[in-house]
């Protein structure tokens, strides 16, 4: 058997070519590849959609993966492969720090992924887990961002390799760039952009969209300054205002802390919110090194209580001796409980970078939106026009079913069925096709008018969307009503609160305190005060001096109520200016203010009652002295502080006023004959704010009206009345009383004199004062002791019983 040879066989001759190039040329062109290569494949953000390619990637490659909110977690490394494998063709470690900061709400201001299993903590303390133990999914706010990407709304291109297709940006149904921000290195540039609050982001897209000239102030009235998610406050916003204006600003981040009573021998600070991307072990670790050093005194412990249904809680406590607020303060200075944040907007604009300030961040987010919307419509227009030709060609053949089956059997083959059909009824070879691939069970009347049915939905929806295409106010209506129900959806309240500077606690905008639901409370004596929360006011619990509420209605700390005076006039009241009461001590109003450091009032001038200023809301009540009723419309103008809300005749007063809540209530007026009026609310028709109002009571020649109000036919109400003697003060020279349940008074028609609710004993002439409402009810003196109210009496004209006490207010239950 022959060998084979191992010799190598020489190589081929070639013709060599060496090319001399400048290494100087060769460095500066290299350089410059790589720089664009990672400014626009790496490190910056598009400024249409704020996503860097590995965070588009992700979204996009778990949407094609049907991994949506409703279905369940799979791992992560699944989803790290399938991203690595076919769009990103880099490492998979930077593909899961991208996915894992996604499913973070301590560094996403509205999270895109929903993890399942460890994501870290705040500050990298404990970093996630691997990617072979945690799982993902969708959140539903990734859902917007990829939202109709199937629709042509966005530009695709190649991937690494040509083999799949990959957006070029994301639809993006919400400023994704400003709402969760963007941090990146590249090559000569880096971005540092800071979160913001998603309802004051899109108020303000859509102010741009209404007012394309709209200018950077009124923008930031919408926008006043970043909202971290980790909460905390701004301290200085002269850094943001530059920042919104150039593009780069500089402003610092503080903690969010309070003093308390930690033990029963010492106070502490308690540390609930830390600056964005700072976490407890970093500064519990510096406040060590520093007590080490001797740099810090008066600390005695530091404790990290925070958990998962209490969140941050970081305690740090004082030793006796030490006042706390000077050991904060050098915490502040010291520690990262306050730290800078440089803002550098950053972003590619057609592939370039620029630095961009919040109004040109706004105009390329809403051009793009524009974009989007433009090409969906045109997309599903083209759908339907295709489909309504398909359904036009069918009816065609449903007139004359019997030619159409007779043409087609009559055919050769099904190439001259169809030229046949085509022929004979002036059809498309796509009708034909259509016709002659529906089977006969489709071809009955009731499919008949099914397709009728759909023809004219279709010419309607074609319609809409040829409206939207060719008019440029349709298409800025439509964009600005998507970002309003998104926001209506999935705004949250703002979490950092805003300071001018450090000096002073008053806050540059109402911001400062969190936009959180509460209540304004007016007591009788005239003190104004907020509480947190939605606590109901009730007349029962320990009495108090000045503690019977007269009004109370539901506000937020960010909003306003209105003020109702006795001379017919609304006046705005800020509720984040009011002072906080404890949700604890309610029903008293101690610790309120004065309604005089809120509203200036005329002498003879009062305070009736608060409401909202809410124009759905069934409106006000109002009654006056000389027997007039109105119902105002809820019309409040936004750019004025003070409203007329009735015309009043000259000598006339508003007796009484009250925010209605269902339009069913009873309104009820009592006079000083001890006349009582009860009559349904429906029967008076509301009228505008300058109208003088309709007959409500019919009086006598002398009579006047001393109570009006509104009460719930269905709740447990009473009416109150105190007799006396006319030319007294209210309540000075009182005899008798009486209390008696509010159905005890039948309902009359308006504009008429009711019925007797007391009967006058010797000495006595009129009643000084009365009041109608829900129980229990509770009184107090003109000086603001508490009174005890009299047993019920069932009798509507009985004579009253003695008081021991001079009563000069009563309010019931709110």
């Amino acid at each position: 058997m022959a060998r084979r040879s191992t010799k190598t066989p020489p190589p081929e001759p070639f013709e060599e070519r060496i090319l001399d190039i400048d290494v100087v040329d060769e460095m500066q062109g290299s350089f410059l590849e790589y720089a664009y290569s990672v400014i626009y494949s790496r490190a910056l953000p598009d400024a249409r959609d704020g996503m860097k390619p590995v965070h588009r990637r992700i979204l996009y490659q778990m949407h094609e993966m049907g991994l949506r909110p409703e279905r369940p977690h799979v791992k992560c490394a699944r989803v790290v492969g399938e991203v690595m494998g076919k769009l990103h063709p880099h490492g998979d470690s930077a593909i899961y720090d991208a996915l894992v900061r996604m499913a973070q709400p301590f560094s996403m201001r509205l999270p895109l992924v929903d993890g399942h299993g460890n994501f870290g903590s705040l500050g990298n303390d404990d970093p996630p887990a691997a990617m072979r133990y945690t799982e993902c999914r969708t959140a539903p706010a990734a859902g917007l961002m990829v939202e109709s990407i199937e629709e042509d709304t966005v530009d695709f291109a190649p991937n690494y390799d040509g083999s799949e297709q990959e957006p070029v940006a994301l639809p993006a149904a919400y400023p994704n760039l400003l709402v969760n921000g963007a941090s990146g290195i590249a090559v000569g540039m880096a971005t540092n952009m800071p979160p913001h609050n998603l309802g004051e982001v899109i108020a303000a897209a859509r102010h741009l969209i209404k007012h394309p000239g709209a200018d950077l102030e009124t923008l930031m009235r919408h926008v006043p300054g970043p909202d971290l998610p980790t909460g905390g406050q701004i301290v200085g916003l002269s850094g943001v205002r530059d920042a919104y204006a150039k593009g780069r600003g500089t402003f610092r981040i503080r903690a969010t802390a309070s003093v308390e009573q930690v033990s029963a021998r010492r106070k502490g600070i308690v540390v609930t919110e830390l600056p964005f991307t700072v976490g407890p072990e970093k500064v519990i670790s510096k406040i060590k090194d520093l007590v080490n050093a001797k740099k810090l005194q008066g600390i005695s412990d530091v404790k990290d209580l925070t958990d998962r249904a209490h969140g941050l809680r970081l305690v740090i406590e004082i030793k006796n001796g030490f006042h706390p607020e000077a050991v904060l303060e050098q915490l502040y200075k010291l520690t990262p409980m306050e730290e800078s944040f440089g803002i550098n907007n950053v972003a590619l604009v057609d592939g370039q970078p620029l630095t961009l300030g919040l109004r040109e961040l706004l105009e390329v987010y809403v051009d793009h939106r524009f974009e989007v919307v433009r090409r969906r419509s045109s997309f599903r227009r083209s759908k339907r026009a295709d489909r309504l030709h398909l359904v036009e060609g069918l009816l065609v053949a449903l007139i004359d079913i019997d030619e159409v089956i007779s043409l087609i059997r009559g055919s050769e083959n099904a190439a001259a069925a169809k030229q046949s059909l085509m022929t004979r009824f002036q059809l498309s070879e796509v009708q034909t096709q259509y016709i002659l691939d529906t089977p006969l069970r489709r071809l009955t009347r009731f499919d008949r008018l099914e397709l009728e049915a759909e023809r004219d939905r279709l010419g309607e929806e074609i319609e809409e969307l040829t409206r939207i295409l060719e008019s440029d106010a349709e298409l800025r209506k439509l964009v600005s009503s998507e970002l309003a129900a998104v926001a209506k959806k999935y705004s949250t309240p703002r979490r950092t609160v805003l300071l001018e500077s450090a000096d002073s606690p008053v806050a540059a905008v109402p911001l400062e305190v969190e936009d959180a639901p509460c209540r304004v409370l007016l007591s009788t004596t005239g003190l104004l005060g907020r509480v947190d929360g939605e606590a109901e006011p009730s007349a029962g619990g320990g009495r108090a001096k000045h503690d019977v509420i007269a009004s109370a209605v539901p506000a937020t700390t960010r909003g306003e109520v209105g003020a109702v005076t006795s001379a017919g006039r609304l006046l705005r009241v800020p509720v984040v200016d009011l002072p906080q009461l404890s949700a604890a001590a309610l029903p008293s109003v101690a610790g309120g203010a004065e309604v005089s450091e809120f509203l200036t009032l005329a002498e003879d001038e009062r305070l009736l009652c608060l409401t909202t200023l809410d124009e759905s809301s069934p409106g006000l009540a109002l009654g006056t002295e000389q027997g007039v009723v109105k119902r105002v419309v809820p019309d409040y103008p936004a750019n004025k502080d003070e409203l007329e809300v009735i015309t009043l005749k000259e000598g006339d007063r508003i007796v009484g006023a009250v925010e209605l809540r269902t339009g069913e209530e009873d309104l009820v007026f009592v006079t000083d004959e001890a006349q009582l009026l009860r009559y349904q609310a429906s029967q008076v028709r509301p009228q505008g704010r300058p109208a003088g109002g309709v007959a409500g009571v019919k009086l006598g020649d002398s009579a006047k009206v001393i109570f009006f109000g509104a009460v719930d036919p269905a709740a447990d109400a009473g009416v109150f009345t105190l007799a006396g003697s006319r030319g007294t003060l209210t309540g000075a020279a009182a005899t008798t009383a009486k209390l008696t349940p509010f159905d005890q008074y039948p309902r009359k028609g308006r504009a008429t004199g009711g019925v007797r609710c007391q009967r006058l004993l010797k000495g006595e002439d009129c009643l000084v004062f009365a009041w109608a409402g829900a129980l229990p009810a509770r009184a107090a003196t003109k000086a603001g002791a508490p009174v005890d109210l009299p047993e019920p009496d069932p009798r509507r004209d009985g004579s009253g019983s003695p008081m021991k006490k001079q009563v000069a207010v009563v309010a019931g239950a709110l």
